[in-house]
């Protein structure tokens, strides 16, 4: 695991101290989406295709960073659409970093290199490049030619001005363990990002392809085989060692997406962001109004493929914490990592 050490101690300290409360429901880190729109129209993803109206809506600063402050949350994920895009995105970062929030926001780095001005590097803060294969892979799961050259540019650049860069990788039905070995070889040792992390496909529903989503047997043995010859302990993959194990089918665990709430234009989405049984506008309605208990694999049929970061990721560092054993053995690869 490659979250920097100073990140890992106050996640830890962030969990310890929701135990001692006894707080069965707890976010872990808020997706926050301040807007829809993009400039890419990417095959898996459904975000632009709400109306143009909803496109043209950007979220106001006070009510991005209030919607943070309010879940409690150690951690924000700004997603979209492309946040870039937003006029005021330097400021929510700003504000949020001062409050001492790690934020990642999550690009697809088209603006990136004309916006990097307006950020200042700091611990508390990270691009998130979206990353989905070498060149041709990329650009054709973007749909459009030079993505993954401009992308590779900016990060580039970001690292050289002192930012933390890190990536994000979806892969499909399509990829091979081959493709996704040499993606993040490339990203590790060529780039040298800063850590990445990756997530099978799931079937978003509002998205444009509806064929290449990968299956959970498929899933497994895609990562089985890519982990495989040291690659996993050699990667600087941002993720617990038991969501590892759970991507290849050495674990398994229950979705627990109330730790990773999202909030967006509409409010707090329910369940999660990848699903849409609508929305409320704070974050205690949404866990206290949600029944979490009906979602996950073998219980509502939309999540039967799901293996999503944002359902069991959380599930895996709770179990971690649960476990003197995995809770050693995510520290010894943090500390390994920061070495």
């Amino acid at each position: 695991m490659a979250m920097p050490l100073r990140q890992s101690i106050k996640v830890a300290t962030y969990l310890f101290e929701q135990k001692l409360r006894k707080r069965e429901k707890f976010p872990l880190i808020v997706e926050l989406e301040p807007l829809f729109a993009c400039n890419l129209a990417c095959e898996g993803c459904g975000k632009i295709q709400h109306p143009a109206g909803v496109l043209k809506q950007r979220m106001p600063v006070a009510q991005a960073v209030g919607a943070v402050l309010e879940s409690g949350a150690p951690m924000v994920s700004i997603a979209g659409g492309e946040p870039l895009m937003h006029p005021q995105i330097d400021e929510i970062v700003r504000q949020l970093v001062a409050k001492k929030k790690y934020v990642f926001l999550c690009t697809n780095a088209m603006l990136m290199r004309k916006k990097l001005d307006q950020f200042t590097p700091s611990p508390y803060f990270a691009f998130a490049v979206h990353i989905d294969g070498l060149r041709e892979r990329h650009d054709e799961s973007v749909a459009k030619e030079g993505v993954f050259d401009e992308a590779v540019a900016a990060m580039k650049e970001a690292k050289a001005r002192g930012f933390r860069v890190t990536t994000n990788s979806t892969f499909f039905n399509t990829d091979t363990p081959q493709t996704i070995i040499e993606v993040l070889n490339y990203l590790n040792d060529d780039l040298k990002v800063d850590e990445m992390m990756i997530s099978p496909a799931y079937a978003y529903e509002k998205a444009p392809d509806q064929e290449h989503f990968l299956g959970v047997d498929q899933t497994r043995e895609l990562f089985k085989k890519a982990f495989a010859g040291g690659n996993r302990a050699r990667w600087r993959l941002n993720h617990s060692p038991l969501f590892l194990d759970f991507l290849e089918g050495k674990a398994d665990f229950p979705c627990t997406a109330w730790a990773i709430p999202n909030y967006s234009l509409f409010g707090w989405q329910r369940p999660c962001y990848l699903m849409s049984d609508g929305y409320v506008p704070t974050y205690r309605q949404l866990i206290e109004e949600t029944d979490w208990e009906k979602y996950g694999r073998g219980k509502d049929p939309r999540c039967a493929n799901c293996m999503a970061h944002c359902g069991y990721e959380p599930t895996a560092v709770l179990a971690t914490m649960g476990s003197l054993k995995e809770s050693l053995r995510a520290a010894r690869e943090t500390i390994s990592s920061n070495r």
